[in-house]
């Protein structure tokens, strides 16, 4: 397996637009932060979770050629809004992009680009075939993959486990049944937005302490906000075996 980071930002990104705190102002290239995107290569197949406004950015920047499918966790624009650009694949694999979401998403996006979905498409419009899924296990062709319901606020979001890899993005609580399905994975991700309390995502403390209680070989922590601080300045305050996630960090298995 190999997991790579495509975005590791919050829905702003980092630099965050005017902003001249010192995050912002960093010239560490690990202080700047994509919208939250993974691309996962197992079982023989290439699959991208979210496709933020920075999707065709991260494809070209990673030189991914092929994507067999695309997962969704929810349906806010920093993990939907590039969807459009998935029609470069549609025209090099001459077939429909697979996309997996909860009907309440796939819903979404069919308000969002109702072109795409369209009875009469205009030509080169995307092409995408939607597939529902519920909190149960469901295939990609043939590879098994386990939805992690968690909660954002009050909306319910999907992680995905994906054979030894599970990855969290937008959440602040996550129920102890759902905990027991990550457990046993050796690569955990887990958004922590910043140190201080947030309505709808982890802070830095939380994250940390969900991490030990799942347990895995490794943690990083992704959906960074500018707020939580530098990169290397953070990284110095965790525990050998939890990370920051950075954007094209790549990581096998």
């Amino acid at each position: 397996m190999t997991l790579t980071f495509l975005g590791t930002g919050t829905s702003q990104g980092v630099p965050v637009i005017a902003c001249t705190c010192q995050v912002c102002r960093s010239v560490d290239f690990k202080d700047k932060r994509l919208r939250s995107s993974v691309h996962i290569e197992w079982e023989g197949q290439s699959i991208v979770i979210d496709t933020g406004p920075d999707f065709r950015q991260q494809m070209i920047r990673e030189r991914i050629a092929r994507v067999d499918a695309i997962l969704y966790t929810h349906e806010h624009k920093d993990h939907t809004a590039g969807m459009d650009d998935v029609r470069s694949f549609n025209f090099r694999h001459k077939m429909d992009m697979p996309i997996f979401a909860r009907q309440q998403v796939l819903d979404q996006l069919k308000q969002e680009f109702s072109y795409v979905f369209a009875e009469k498409k205009y030509p080169g419009t995307p092409r995408v075939a939607p597939f529902p899924i519920e909190n149960k296990p469901f295939q990609v062709n043939g590879a098994t993959i386990i939805p992690i319901e968690v909660m954002h606020y009050r909306l319910p979001v999907f992680g995905f486990r994906l054979g030894d890899i599970t990855y969290i993005t937008d959440a602040n609580h996550i129920a102890p049944e759902e905990i027991e399905k990550i457990k046993g994975s050796k690569i955990v991700v887990i958004n922590a937005l910043q140190k201080e309390d947030h309505i709808s995502h982890f802070n830095f403390y939380q994250a940390i302490d969900l991490a030990r209680e799942i347990g895995a070989e490794h943690t990083y922590l992704t959906h960074i906000s500018h707020r939580l601080g530098r990169h290397q300045d953070i990284m110095d305050e965790l525990p050998e075996n939890i990370s920051l996630a950075w954007d094209g960090l790549k990581v096998h298995l």
